[in-house]
């Protein structure tokens, strides 16, 4: 059933599930779904530009939204560009790349002024990035089946947990990033392994992470199996990665975290350089995605934190202590918190492998080890936090607040939650001063930001 814009608004304005609509997409939402309206009535359309005519069929139907997908562009927007590849993890590349961060940038603003209610700060214009493509580097693919039954390996087709997109030439990974996947994946067809099967739980081939050190050229390849036999030998002769992990998993979930993992060949750590530092990453461990860029985020955090030597620095949720470790030259002391043991043992020894004797890093949930950090450290001048995208509970921020800092660094992945956080500091006394985003993913709607919040 096909139904056009004016006939739905004279009916019902809830489609239901299924529905196939003609709708004109007006403006990009956070997030990256095109907007469309019934009479009114919202449909979020992913794929969506503005300005195009599209079809699109309803996936979720709410009181208050649709959530539908294009199934076809009948007449395309004026801003619409061809696509450069057949990508699922690049879906603004339809977007002039100006226009994309002219988004982003009046996205951040929206979210600040509308959810968070702020106005009197200063939003300094949107850093570009580096390189438009082939930025990534880490990328983890998931293996499949197509139609023919052949072995393939690439990204999940978006809204689609059991349907695999194959990618030849990945260009959000490097070329020799991109080799390395196809060694592994020629060996696999050759020696008949099978994909996991995400609806039956049946197969051996699930994932294949592979990581690369921008700067010093070290490729790292995990592959992240069932529990199976493995002709070890045999994929280390395949593959001239010079770090090869195995992950055995027994869980049913899309995950890469977690299960066992074995070192087959070369080293365990991925060393990697960033501005001026050296860091070595456990195979699980988070860094960020796009290192030219991590050093332009990490680089306007250290800016804004306007050290003169004196302060005593926190960095919550440090990770293996990227962040902390860059501002600790001009710090007098650094102490970091973070719940992921792997990622504090590697922190810490990063601080030895940079020769930093002033940084401490401690393993806690920063929900309720951030009053005895204070209880033993003493209140921060500084305070850099870089939560994960649900940003920080209300309790966070209070025990934040509580520990009372002069300066209150936010590195934010998603503005709609860094807006009632900040909104929550600035009752409290906090005002916010500066916040620039900064575009650490073209071709996608992701949005990174810093902000700086002094105490009134």
């Amino acid at each position: 059933m096909l139904v056009g814009m004016e006939a739905q608004a004279s009916r019902a304005p809830r489609p239901a599930r299924g529905t196939e609509l003609e709708l004109t997409i007006d403006s990009l939402a956070f997030g990256g779904a095109g907007v469309a309206r019934l009479d009114g009535y919202v449909v979020f359309v992913a794929d969506g530009m503005p300005g195009d005519r599209v079809r699109a069929v309803v996936g979720k139907s709410k009181r208050a939204y649709a959530e539908a997908r294009v199934v076809e562009v009948l007449a395309p927007g004026p801003e619409r560009i061809a696509p450069v590849a057949d990508h699922p993890g690049a879906p603004w590349q339809v977007l002039p790349y100006e226009r994309q961060l002219e988004v982003k940038q009046s996205q951040v603003q929206d979210a600040l002024r509308r959810i968070g209610r702020l106005d009197q700060f200063t939003l300094e214009p949107i850093v570009p990035a580096v390189q438009q493509w082939r930025y990534r580097n880490k990328l983890e693919y998931s293996f499949g089946t197509d139609e023919a039954g052949r072995l393939v390996c690439g990204f999940h087709v978006p809204g689609r947990w059991d349907e695999i997109v194959e990618i030849s030439d990945c260009l959000l990974a490097s070329e020799p990033a991109n080799a390395a996947r196809e060694e592994v994946v020629g060996w696999c067809r050759a020696e008949g392994l099978s994909a996991y099967d995400r609806r039956t739980g049946e197969g051996f081939l699930r994932n294949l992470v592979v990581r690369e050190g921008r700067r010093t050229g070290q490729l790292q390849v995990r592959l992240v199996t069932s529990e199976g036999r493995l002709d070890t030998a045999g994929l280390i002769d395949a593959v001239g990665a010079p770090s090869l992990l195995w992950t055995r998993m027994s869980g049913v979930g899309e995950t890469t975290q977690g299960g066992e993992t074995e070192l087959l060949a070369g080293r365990d750590r991925l060393d990697e350089e960033l501005l001026g530092m050296r860091v070595r990453i456990s195979p699980q461990a988070f860094f960020q995605t796009n290192t030219e860029m991590a050093e332009q985020l990490y680089g306007l955090a250290r800016e804004y934190a306007d050290l003169s030597g004196y302060e005593r620095v926190y960095d919550l949720y440090c990770g293996i202590g990227t962040i902390g470790l860059t501002l600790s030259p001009r710090a007098a002391e650094l102490w970091g918190l973070e719940l992921v043991e792997e990622a504090v043992a590697d922190a810490i020894a990063n601080a030895r492998l940079n020769e930093i004797d002033n940084a401490n890093f401690f393993v806690g949930d920063v929900r309720l080890a951030l009053r005895d950090l204070v209880a033993e450290a003493g209140s921060p001048d500084v305070l850099v936090v870089d939560p994960p995208r649900a940003g920080l509970s209300q309790k966070i921020v209070r025990r934040m607040i509580e520990a009372s800092p002069k300066r209150i660094v936010y590195v934010s992945c998603n503005p709609t939650t860094l807006a009632p956080n900040a909104a929550q500091l600035v009752e409290s006394g906090y005002v916010l001063r500066q916040v620039r985003p900064v575009d650490m993913f073209p071709q996608t709607p992701h949005i990174e930001c810093v902000a700086v919040l002094d105490r009134g």
